[in-house]
């Protein structure tokens, strides 16, 4: 297979062991481990709130302050009922389509360890014809780890475990990889990367690598890290859309035209602040950083919003990841963007000082 070397070999293993994690939201310890485990290599400091989002400061006591947010937690499914033939209804953990589901292989995280199981649905053979015809919606659907009955299903699992699809991570041709979960273990992994290069620099502002829980289910984790840490800018970087593959249709005039391994995509808009857009934009012209501009005259839908409306306000930007095939089980992303979009930020952070003004206007 032909691949193109654009990533250092211990980067690569460090994202390969994310998104292996086995973390929906509200079950994110595991993929705290992993992040926390790299972070300490570098980091200057790192806590851990309630909530569970994970902090890693890069130039502890510098000014200004700036949280780099990415979440780590994934969209996936929890045991709500096991019935007298050993069958797990579930239910999901984020936005789920339908018709991606069924007939899966899926994973069950449970106190005594991984167990594999199957998402079963009814034969097509045996749905009536206007069965066959529309989409099986997730409560039809259930996971089948192989039980004789309930008893058997309860010595391997239990009522609240959280379940993922099974797709491990696998490098295509050149710079490309698939996984489950790079939404958004692409953007914990940046903003690390990006601290960690971020602290090689000279740096006057106290770098806070931050991996946000809860945000598939409404931007939980980023609203109480950023009111913690009380940041004057805030980037958040997430995956967005790539709409260079077939069916996009008129996507393409909504979200524009992003290409994976075009460079990272920066966002403009009502949720960005116009004078950080800017300098981010000098930034990676002077450092000859491609990237791709997409517009959003509302609010963004990720950490960046919940980073902009806390406490008085913050100066706030999204970098995004293009990503094809979103919250699905085989997410694509280039490793040469997520390579760009760390290298982007981390000397953004590097040109702010405590002289630098965000104030739009």
């Amino acid at each position: 297979t032909r691949r193109v070397r654009v990533m250092k070999a211990s980067s690569k293993q460090f994202l390969q062991e994310l998104v292996s994690a086995v973390s929906p939201s509200g079950h994110e310890d595991e993929v705290a481990k992993v992040w926390e485990k790299e972070a300490e290599k570098f980091a200057g400091s790192i806590s851990r709130d309630t909530h569970g989002n994970t902090d890693a400061v890069a130039n502890p006591g510098g000014n200004p302050r700036i949280m780099l947010s990415g979440h780590y937690d994934e969209i996936g499914f929890l045991i709500t009922h096991i019935d007298d033939d050993g069958f797990l209804w579930i239910a999901p953990v984020g936005g789920w389509d339908p018709q991606i589901v069924q007939g899966q292989r899926a994973l069950v995280r449970s106190r005594k360890g991984r167990v594999k199981g199957v998402i079963g649905k009814c034969p097509i053979h045996l749905l009536k014809p206007d069965a066959r015809k529309r989409v099986m919606e997730l409560g039809e659907m259930w996971v089948d780890i192989g039980a004789t009955g309930r008893k058997d299903a309860e010595r391997h699992v239990e009522i609240g475990d959280p379940i993922v699809l099974d797709h491990p991570f696998v490098e295509l041709l050149g710079d490309r990889a698939v996984s489950r979960a790079m939404d958004n273990r692409s953007g914990a992994f940046v903003v690390l990367e990006a601290a960690r290069r971020s602290k090689s620099m000279k740096l006057a502002a106290e770098v806070h690598a931050v991996a946000t829980v809860q945000e598939e289910i409404g931007l939980r984790g980023a609203k109480t890290a950023a009111y913690g840490i009380n940041p004057l800018v805030g980037i958040a970087v997430d995956v967005t859309f790539a709409t260079d593959q077939p069916g996009i249709g008129d996507a393409v005039r909504r979200e524009g035209r992003i290409k994976l391994g075009e460079g990272p995509v920066l966002t403009r808009g009502a949720n960005i602040n116009q004078k950080l857009f800017e300098l981010m934009v000098k930034t990676a012209k002077a450092e000859k950083i491609k990237i791709q501009i997409t517009g959003e005259p509302g609010g963004t839908g990720t950490d960046a919003n919940a980073l902009q409306l806390s406490r008085a306000g913050v100066a706030t930007a999204l970098v995004g990841v293009p990503n094809r095939y979103m919250h699905s089980p085989c997410e694509m992303v280039s490793l040469k963007d997520l390579d760009a979009c760390a290298k982007l930020i981390a000397c953004t952070c590097a040109r702010i000082t405590p002289r630098t003004s965000f104030i739009p206007f």
